[in-house]
């Protein structure tokens, strides 16, 4: 059965690995919103998995030479997870406080903000950053297109 069909009924997991470098973060944004399609908020979910993606590049083992980290994406109803699984580290993923001066320490604010929940399991060895999001039912998307507004 297409996953499209059964979308409301049925939990459909798509996952990848990918290289553990910083071009990689691209391809993790592609493989979400080409598994999304055209839901709404399709794109906040590439931003919040190239986030996590990045940060697991990084941050962790994942981007050593020959690192990989991996990307799953499961969709229920209008609910959306996405987790990143790394390779491990000697860091936490964890909010921090940025000074005004500072390029980094921003993304996990972003997340915190754009999803309903999110959250670490894992240890030093690796781990799963995951993020809970809800994306508009699948009835609204259909009526924006054909009224020409985007519900969100």
């Amino acid at each position: 059965m297409d996953r499209t069909t059964n979308l409301h009924t049925t939990t459909h997991p798509a996952c990848r690995t990918f290289p553990g470098v910083t071009t990689q973060v691209r391809e993790a944004r592609r493989f979400v919103t080409s598994y999304l399609a055209d839901r709404a908020g399709a794109d906040i979910a590439a931003l919040v998995i190239s986030e996590l993606a990045t940060n697991a590049v990084r941050h962790s083992r994942s981007g050593a030479a020959g690192g990989t980290f991996g990307i799953a994406v499961h969709t229920r109803y209008d609910l959306v997870v996405l987790a990143v699984l790394d390779e491990g580290g000697p860091s936490v993923p964890r909010l921090h406080q940025a000074q005004d001066h500072e390029l980094n320490g921003r993304g996990l604010h972003l997340v915190e903000r754009l999803t309903t929940r999110w959250g670490v399991r894992g240890d030093g060895h690796g781990r799963t950053v995951w993020a809970l999001l809800r994306l508009a039912p699948e009835s609204q998307v259909t009526s924006a297109r054909t009224t020409g507004h985007n519900r969100r």
